[in-house]
């Protein structure tokens, strides 16, 4: 009796198992291709393509710190260059390659540059979480919808819309900044392009306090061929010259002497370290 109890509890759970895969399973046909390497066609930098940032009075005069200290040699309030996450925007940049990899639930989005980086786009129908149900993200907390626009009973669209971030973070290598209370909402629109389905668009819209009206741009990028492309991992820490100590930049010569990253920049505070003769 406890042999066929076990069988029938057996099937059952086997039957159960199979109708939850089956309901979990994923119907490619009515979603967009979107697998493969993307890499990026064009510059990286926003302004050559969305123009003049709309920054205020205030984050204007960031964004010319900014400038000026590049000129003189530093590196600006570009969070990356300390190894860093870009974070969003500045990640779909895409300075390596993206892939995009469709589930049911969840779309992710991997790219490696500056540390491994991954999105993941909640595509279940969720509400933006409780205030105790989320930590804070360089990449923030992005929930989506697939649209069909052309009304042909398939997916062609990925609406997405990213919130809860941490900072500090960038647009580009520019160092157009973000509003430091980090209270961006990044809206975005996936979607291939209809003539060349090896053409894929990236329309990134960020609302800020640092901007006087919404800032966007449209990111191209087209599949690589090779039906194997090779993957790169770049680890940061493991090539970067850069040091920053408090609040300042500094440079690693090839002899591993700090070096400083502008005219008449003051060493660091050694008063920790023994002076030689002493």
């Amino acid at each position: 009796m406890i042999y066929r109890s076990s069988i029938g509890a057996m099937a059952l759970v086997g039957a159960l198992l199979l109708n939850w895969s089956g309901a979990l399973a994923l119907d490619e046909s009515k979603y967009p291709d979107f697998k493969g390497q993307w890499v990026r066609i064009g510059n990286p930098n926003w302004t050559p393509v969305a123009g003049k940032p709309p920054l205020t009075p205030e984050y204007q005069k960031v964004f010319e710190a900014n400038l000026e200290d590049m000129k003189n040699g530093g590196p600006g309030d570009v969070p990356s260059w300390a190894c860093i996450p870009q974070g969003m925007p500045m990640m779909m940049n895409l300075y390596d390659p993206m892939e995009i990899v469709i589930t049911q639930d969840v779309t992710y989005i991997l790219i490696s540059h500056v540390d491994d980086s991954y999105r993941r786009i909640y595509t279940d129908g969720r509400a933006w979480p409780a205030e105790d149900d989320y930590e804070l993200t360089y990449v923030g907390y992005s929930i989506g919808k697939w649209v069909d626009a052309d009304g042909d009973g398939k997916y062609d669209v990925l609406e997405v819309e990213t919130r809860l971030f941490k900072g500090p973070r960038a647009y580009d290598a520019s160092g157009i900044p973000l509003h430091r209370e980090n209270g961006s909402i990044i809206n975005e629109r996936f979607y291939l392009d209809k003539a060349d389905k090896n053409i894929i668009y990236d329309e990134i819209t960020v609302t800020d306090k640092a901007l006087t009206q919404p800032y966007s741009i449209v990111k191209k990028a087209q599949r690589n061929p090779k039906a194997k492309p090779l993957w790169r991992t770049e680890t940061c820490s493991e090539a970067n010259s850069m040091v920053r100590i408090g609040n300042d930049p500094y440079f690693l010569s090839v002899e591993g002497l700090l070096m400083p990253t502008r005219p008449n920049q003051a060493p660091p505070d050694l008063r920790y370290f023994k002076q030689a003769g002493q």
